[in-house]
């Protein structure tokens, strides 16, 4: 059976350098249309959880949500999906810093139909935002990771910091961690608190 899930791993074994070929061929089988190109995992986690909450397909929809492994990468995929590739349509979610990687490869005034949606740092600075630091620390301590966290806070390097920081910094600590905070976060937006780049990336698919 033909998913989502296949044209993903083949675009990525793509970019990654083996020539492949079947790319094309399930975009078709797939009426993939659009791709949301992201930096990492944890940002295809939070926007996997946000699609869900909101009762969207979008595989079903023609929308492929893809982790690049980096901001770096968005020239090669960009090549392979963009207008000289398979002439897909192109969004982008990144963060502040990366922000010139998309831009270089997704030019508005060369590529119309593409976007790119900035994080003022990061997707995780926004969601810790979005819901508050003791909100946030809650979902620590409902993750039994209270001892951890407590643990982390004192760490010299963390002494003086704002708490906001350290909660993103405690995120990325441990592998795997970020990425299952990414769903987390998410799932305990209220509706009006999803942060605005990714309401403005679910508006524009």
């Amino acid at each position: 059976m033909v998913d989502m899930r296949m044209f993903r791993d083949e675009v990525n074994r793509r970019a990654g350098g083996d020539p492949g070929g079947s790319a094309r061929e399930l975009a078709e089988l797939l009426g993939v249309r659009t791709v949301v190109l992201l930096e990492g995992l944890s940002d295809l986690a939070a926007v996997e959880a946000l699609a869900e909450r909101r009762g969207r397909d979008l595989a079903a929809e023609g929308v492929c949500v893809l982790s690049m492994g980096g901001a770096m990468s968005v020239g090669r995929y960009t090549a392979l999906l963009g207008p000289s590739g398979l002439g897909l349509r192109l969004v982008g979610l990144c963060d502040e810093r990366e922000k010139p990687f998309f831009d270089r490869s997704l030019a508005p005034s060369s590529t119309p139909r593409h976007a790119v949606f900035v994080c003022s740092a990061d997707l995780e600075d926004e969601l810790i935002r979005a819901l508050g630091t003791p909100r946030v620390e809650q979902i620590v301590h409902d993750e039994d990771e209270s001892r951890p966290w407590q643990t982390f806070l004192q760490q010299p390097a963390q002494h003086g910091r704002p708490r906001d920081q350290q909660l993103r910094r405690f995120m990325s600590t441990r592998k795997g961690r970020k990425i299952r905070y990414g769903r987390l976060l998410v799932e305990a937006l209220a509706p009006e608190q999803v942060p605005a780049p990714l309401d403005d990336l679910f508006a524009g698919l």
